[in-house]
């Protein structure tokens, strides 16, 4: 396990599922965890159950599509750990529709929360990053933001893709502040989200991937925890596939 001694991180959309085992892994590595999600009910829940194993923790309310929830959150989460060395950006949603019956207020409300909010939370803890001797970003994408996607509506595959552009263009012009960026691409993996799927739709994805399962929440949380430490200071602007081969196959 990758020593976070002494680092504080802010996860979005950790309340449950990938998020929330990011902050879990995060904080068994020794980080001050911020968990920020717009439920606040399940946010109380997960962090009372992380606190409860020992682990430092806090909690934030925080709507990504908002831009005043977002300065509040990274406001709160500085003020109660203390500073910020690293920021996940968890928090997303599928959204749905093929590509006919797409419409634009749903095509809007996907971008707005899976692009536009990796980019506005990343804008807002920047003032802080800066002040950090260690400063990570780490964005998770998706392979549908890689490949296009096999099941998931064009919308979510725009986001995705789109979070892989912002974070390759922001490893560039934060590099000589050494403020790494970097995201994750994992595949299908085992969480609530995929209740958003039929069990067919389940099964042509796993058939779509060359290892035949689907990814742990843990797998992902292990890939963050690595572009999170020391070891990873000269890794920036790459995209680390966790996806069991989909992205190549």
């Amino acid at each position: 396990m990758f020593s976070l001694k002494g680092k504080s991180a802010l996860v979005t959309g950790a309340a449950r599922g990938i998020g929330f085992k990011i902050a879990e892994k995060l904080a068994r590595s020794g980080a001050s965890v911020s968990l920020a999600d717009i439920n606040e009910t399940q946010l109380a829940e997960s962090v009372a159950s992380l606190q409860a194993q020992g682990l430092t923790v806090a909690g934030v309310v925080v709507d990504v599509g908002n831009n005043d929830s977002i300065a509040e959150a990274v406001r709160k989460t500085v003020e109660t750990l203390g500073g910020l060395d690293i920021v996940v950006n968890n928090a997303g949603i599928l959204g749905a529709g093929s590509i006919e019956e797409m419409t634009r207020e749903s095509w809007d409300r996907v971008l707005n929360i899976n692009l536009s909010g990796t980019f506005f939370v990343s804008q807002a803890a920047l003032p802080h990053l800066r002040k950090s001797p260690c400063a990570r970003i780490i964005n998770i994408s998706s392979v549908t933001g890689r490949n296009g996607g096999f099941e998931g509506s064009m919308s979510y595959a725009a986001s995705k893709g789109g979070v892989i552009a912002i974070t390759r263009g922001m490893a560039s012009r934060l590099a000589a502040e050494r403020i790494t960026v970097n995201a994750v691409c994992p595949g299908t993996t085992a969480t609530d989200i995929l209740k958003g799927y039929t069990p067919e739709a389940v099964d042509r994805q796993i058939n779509k991937i060359p290892m035949k399962r689907l990814g742990e929440p843990d797998e992902i949380a292990a890939a963050v925890c690595y572009l999170a430490s020391d070891e990873a200071a000269f890794v920036t602007g790459a995209m680390l596939d966790i996806n069991g081969g989909a992205f190549i196959g």
